[in-house]
C-alpha cells in the first residue's frame, strides 16, 4: 500500500490518499479547501493514474471534509463515515465562518454510512474500521494488520489526543476508546494521526502523558 500525505488548509490537517498495485485509491479526511490544494489533489490522482474509488472520513468537523464535494463533483464518490457525526454536516458554513473561512459552496452529504469492524476494500487493499468516540460521537480509525498501519484521524496524537470540547465530545470517552481499540493494536503498529507527525502504537504507549 502506497500513503500519499497532504497537510491542508488552515488547520494544517493531514489527508491520505492511500492506494496500491492495482491504482485503485481511498481518500481518507479530504481536507483540501482552496482551488490550489484541489488542483494537487487531481494533478496527484492525474500524474499517477489512480482510479478514485472512495472517500471515506475518520470523523466529519469541518477541517477534515473540506473538499468532500470537490470530489464528489469532480468523481462523482460520495463520502462515507459514521452515522454519528452526520450531525456535524448541519452548520459547515456558519462554523467556517466563525474561524474566518468562507465557503460558498452547499455541504456535500454522505452517500454511506461506516460501521464498527466493517472491512473497507478497494484494489488489492483493504482497511478495518474501528469505532472509537469520544473526540466526535462518530470518530473511526482505520486499521490495515497487513501493512501495519492505522489512520486514527483526531483520536490521538504523537505525545496528545484529541480535544472533548468540541459538540458531543466526552474525555472518559475517548480515553476508553483508545486504551480498548487502539492500544491493544501491535506496538510496531505506525499511526497516521489527523495532523502532526506520525507516531507508533509503543511509543504512545511508553511516552503519552495522557494515557
Amino acid at each position: 500500500m502506497t500513503i500519499k500525505t497532504f497537510t491542508f488548509n488552515p488547520f494544517q490537517e493531514n489527508s491520505y490518499l492511500i492506494y496500491d498495485e492495482t491504482k485503485e485509491a481511498t481518500y481518507i479526511d479530504a481536507g483540501c479547501l482552496n482551488n490550489k490544494e484541489k488542483e494537487i489533489v487531481k494533478g496527484f490522482i492525474e500524474d499517477n493514474n489512480l482510479i478514485l474509488k472512495r472517500v471515506i472520513n475518520t470523523h466529519l468537523h469541518l477541517d477534515h471534509q473540506f473538499g468532500n464535494k470537490f470530489l464528489f463533483d469532480t468523481y462523482g464518490i460520495a463520502p462515507e463515515a459514521c452515522i454519528e457525526d452526520e450531525f456535524l454536516l448541519d452548520n459547515i458554513v456558519s462554523q467556517a465562518q466563525s474561524f474566518g473561512i468562507p465557503i460558498n459552496e452547499e455541504t456535500q452529504m454522505l452517500g454511506a454510512y461506516i460501521t464498527d469492524n466493517q472491512t473497507i476494500t478497494f484494489g488489492h487493499s483493504s482497511l478495518q474500521a474501528l469505532h472509537v468516540p469520544g473526540h466526535s460521537p462518530g470518530s473511526m480509525a482505520f486499521y490495515s494488520e497487513k501493512n501495519g498501519i492505522l489512520f486514527a484521524g483526531d483520536v490521538l496524537f504523537q505525545g496528545s489526543i484529541g480535544r472533548t470540547d468540541l459538540p458531543k465530545g466526552d474525555y472518559a470517552t475517548l480515553i476508553t476508546s483508545i486504551t480498548k481499540k487502539l492500544l491493544t493494536l501491535p506496538d510496531s503498529t505506525i499511526v497516521y494521526c489527523g495532523h502532526g507527525p506520525t507516531t507508533t502504537i509503543g511509543n504512545e504507549k511508553t511516552n503519552n502523558p495522557f494515557l
